[in-house]
């Protein structure tokens, strides 16, 4: 596992619009979706009507690995985002991957944007028991450990509007997914982003030169 680089984050500009950008996978590319309805659309509407001067940059690519996201990490810090929402490892759990190598590369991305000076938010996402308990609670533990190593935000579970759909029943998940049943349809977005947003407003709040020490 790399070392975390010790280097503060950047200040942020208060007045200019901020550029950020969300690093992920289908979620975040906005799979199936009119391009109006992905979570980058939504969640860049939610945080303009907060009053965030805020331009949420797409780097999702459909299915993306933790690795993948590493492997063109580079490029999305080209497009000079101030701040990075990192949401990636959904396709990590759906193949099965050792945790293990997902949390080394989630590091690895994480570590990269200490050194850039880019403020990172770690977006955790729910993992159920397909492969056992010990690789379940392996994957989640992932998300809390690299929060507190890296010293940053973490919002726990993207998908939670659509897990507490699920264990109410009576279909209300049905009418929040897409045809494939795994992918959020725009309805399903809104309810994410509904919870999402305020906890990404806040933390934007918080960063250095907008409002944080």
């Amino acid at each position: 596992m790399l070392a975390t680089l010790m280097v503060l984050p950047t200040s942020l500009p208060a007045a200019a619009e901020l550029r950020l950008a969300a690093l992920g996978d289908s979620l975040t590319q906005g799979y199936g979706l009119a391009q109006e309805d992905g979570l980058v659309a939504q969640l860049q509407a939610h945080l303009r009507d907060a009053g965030l001067s805020v331009t949420v940059l797409n780097a999702g690519v459909s299915g993306d690995t933790t690795a993948g996201g590493l492997s063109r990490l580079d490029w999305t810090l080209g497009d000079d985002p101030d701040a990075m929402l990192v949401i990636l490892g959904g396709n990590d759990l759906l193949r099965g991957i050792d945790p293990a190598a997902s949390r080394a590369n989630l590091d690895a991305i994480l570590t990269r944007l200490d050194a850039a000076g880019v403020p990172a938010m770690l977006v955790g996402l729910p993992a159920p028991g397909n492969f056992g308990p010990e690789y379940r609670d392996a994957f989640r533990a992932m998300f809390n450990d690299l929060a507190e190593a890296h010293d940053l935000t973490l919002y726990p579970d993207l998908l939670d509007p659509l897990t507490r759909a699920q264990a109410q029943g009576g279909g209300q998940v049905d009418a929040l997914l897409q045809e494939d049943r795994i992918h959020p349809n725009a309805e399903g977005v809104a309810a994410i982003v509904e919870r999402f947003g305020p906890a990404v407003a806040e933390w934007l709040d918080g960063l250095p030169g907008r409002g944080g020490s």
